[in-house]
């Protein structure tokens, strides 16, 4: 863990160089265009709509996804636009990263004692009708990016890579609607289970995305697992969606 805060840390700093405090309008090169960034916001807001999966999940796992896993991702992030060239950028924000994967005739005992998590079937027996494993993130994500046209942000091509670092603030499965083995309703109710036992508390995510105007299209990739070292299978978060964003 300590390697990771150390990278992170490492390129913020490498960031911070090369980037400056106040908008700039470059000098006129030969190979590059001028662009008037006086009206181009210093900060904004990013909306992500995900599609949420689990690579290296085991048959009996995934066998038993149901439905539309999914999330959202919530940030306020600073853009400072490189000195020599203001078509570059760095991003860096602050905000809330969540994750919702959806199960059927499954039970994920978060509660549990054992030296592993129980990802029990139900198939046979008594389940809820719905039921999902919520994780919460606060997050703070850094790019690098790169716009065609940085004076008109809303007419611009946009992409960018970069990394987001997080850690665990809630995890916790919801189940709704017990049903017996004929899928018939035994008790309307909700049952809620919240522990973080089992699960990563830091979470590192490499990102990438790509879009015109305010929509991109996106994908995040976990480099590390989603459980704990010997906690379970060796599993990762990636998710794919359109973001809403300014820059």
């Amino acid at each position: 863990m300590k390697k990771i805060v150390f990278t992170i840390l490492t390129f913020l700093s490498f960031a911070a160089v090369f980037a400056q405090e106040d908008t700039v309008i470059h000098t006129p090169s030969l190979s590059k265009k001028q662009f008037d960034l006086s009206d181009r916001p210093g900060d904004h807001f990013v909306i992500q709509l995900t599609s949420d999966h689990w690579t290296g999940m085991p048959d009996s796992i995934s066998s038993h996804q149901n439905g539309f896993s999914r999330g959202l991702n919530i940030y306020v992030m600073t853009d400072k636009p490189f000195r020599g060239d203001s078509r570059f950028s760095v991003g860096l924000g602050i905000g809330v990263g969540s994750s919702n994967m959806i199960f059927k005739k499954m039970n994920v005992d978060v509660k549990s004692t054992s030296s592993k998590i129980p990802f029990t079937a139900s198939d046979s027996s008594n389940h809820f009708k719905k039921y999902k494993l919520s994780m919460s993130y606060l997050e703070a994500p850094v790019e690098i990016r790169y716009a065609s046209n940085p004076g008109n942000s809303g007419k611009s091509w946009k992409i960018a890579i970069g990394v987001k670092v997080g850690t665990l603030i809630n995890l916790h499965t919801k189940g709704k609607d017990l049903q017996d083995k004929n899928n018939k309703t035994i008790l309307s109710y909700t049952a809620k289970e919240n522990s973080k036992r089992y699960f990563t508390g830091t979470r590192l995510m490499g990102t990438a995305r790509v879009g015109y105007g305010i929509f991109s299209l996106f994908g995040s990739y976990q480099i590390n697992n989603v459980l704990k070292d010997g906690f379970g299978p060796d599993m990762k978060l990636y998710q794919v969606g359109i973001m809403i964003s300014g820059l």
